[in-house]
């Protein structure tokens, strides 16, 4: 049966937001304000097949919306479609806007996702595999972050530089909004009293950092003074969904046992990440967004060959020093605290945007023009950063004690 003669507002603009991942869909949730408000417009949400489509339905279930099968949407018309990957979008029946799901396009595509096996590896989310299919360009606009990105394009998918649009990166510009509200974040955190919050994140891979979390871990229990220290753990949600929240979580339970706080693959991870004093990282987008804010970054691995050598995350492994195992860490967190280069920080976190501040402006733009309405008639606005919530007694929620 036919859905419109159920509607309300029958003649709205189709939107259809298409979810692959948890990541992707906390990207796109950073889109949405800027479609609010507007009774032009239907907004439908999908999940496109991925391998980590577990944690696409549980960043949907909280957004509260339902979701439309992937099956009705291939049969749908629309007339935008909103994705930040691209398995499957080249099926789907609308204009296409392609956003970036990280920070900086740090990571080189996986061997096994290269079409001409000893071909060069293409940098992800721009080679043609990405971007192309049958010879046609798949977007009708491909948003990107930074001018450097055109270059990068430039050499991985030229084909597509046509329908390529800086219109800069949402998380960069809600970070930066949002570093005065750092000792409001760090009070909902429970750190008081001078106690200082290390955040040792991880991102998803072979190459990450996760994989040496069963040396780590025991060491910041036995070496960092409880009283001055709290440690929460930052997981990328692909290793969640990719090995199921029970291995993960039992995989940390010791560690959670002992007092540190593991943040859930939902958490909004901003807050925590402004609030804190210290980064362990890898070469995931969390560890470059932290040259945004006060933290001493550390890397704990940084798997080279796996990485854009002209990439700010690149840039970032020079300049940050590396964990060492061979000195205790109350020393080599010191040692970067006192050592911080803040100038080579800025300029690497000036590398995620080449239009900071102006997400909002620009992205509406080009989403009001692919559907060929005018825009709503006030500014838009991305909202601040949400304060953290208290940390429940299973230890599920973002918030350390």
């Amino acid at each position: 049966m036919e859905r419109t003669q159920w509607l309300t507002l029958p003649g709205c603009k189709r939107v259809l937001v298409v979810v692959h991942t948890e990541v992707y869909g906390q990207r796109l949730g950073d889109v949405l304000p800027l479609l609010e408000s507007d009774l032009r417009l239907q907004v439908d949400f999908t999940v496109a097949p991925h391998a980590f489509n577990a944690g696409a339905l549980r960043s949907l279930r909280a957004l509260g919306t339902p979701v439309l099968p992937w099956r009705a949407a291939l049969r749908g018309d629309f007339d935008l479609v909103l994705a930040a990957g691209s398995q499957g979008v080249d099926r789907l029946r609308g204009p296409l806007v392609r956003l970036p799901h990280g920070a900086g396009h740090i990571k080189l595509s996986r061997p096994l996702d290269d079409r001409d096996p000893g071909a060069p590896r293409t940098v992800g989310g721009l080679g043609p595999q990405y971007l192309t299919r049958n010879g046609r360009v798949v977007p009708a606009a491909l948003a990107l972050a930074h001018e450097e990105d055109l270059t990068t394009l430039g050499r991985s998918c030229p084909d597509a530089l046509p329908v390529a649009e800086v219109v800069g990166d949402a998380t960069y510009d809600r970070i930066v909004a949002s570093l005065p509200l750092r000792r409001r974040y760090r009070a909902a955190l429970g750190l008081r009293g001078g106690r200082k919050l290390l955040l040792v994140c991880s991102t998803w891979g072979p190459g990450s950092s996760f994989s040496r979390f069963d040396a780590l871990l025991p060491r910041l229990l036995t070496e960092l003074p409880r009283e001055e220290f709290q440690v929460a753990v930052l997981v990328h949600p692909n290793v969640w969904a990719g090995h199921g929240d029970w291995q993960v979580r039992s995989w940390l339970s010791a560690a959670r046992r002992h007092g540190i706080a593991v943040l859930p693959p939902e958490a909004d991870w901003r807050a925590p990440l402004i609030a804190a004093d210290w980064v362990i990282g890898d070469h995931g987008s969390v560890t470059l967004y932290a040259t945004l804010t006060r933290a001493a970054v550390l890397l704990a691995r940084f798997p080279e060959a796996d990485v854009d050598p002209a990439s700010p995350g690149a840039e970032l492994a020079r300049v940050a020093p590396a964990l060492s195992c061979a000195r205790p860490l109350p020393e080599q967190l010191a040692y970067a605290r006192a050592e911080y280069p803040g100038e080579r920080y800025a300029r690497i976190g000036r590398r995620i945007s080449s239009e900071p501040g102006r997400f909002g402006r620009n992205a509406r733009r080009l989403l009001y023009r692919v559907l060929g309405l005018g825009e709503p008639a006030y500014a838009p606005a991305l909202p601040p950063l949400p304060v953290p919530r208290r940390r429940s007694r299973d230890h599920r929620d973002e918030v350390p004690a």
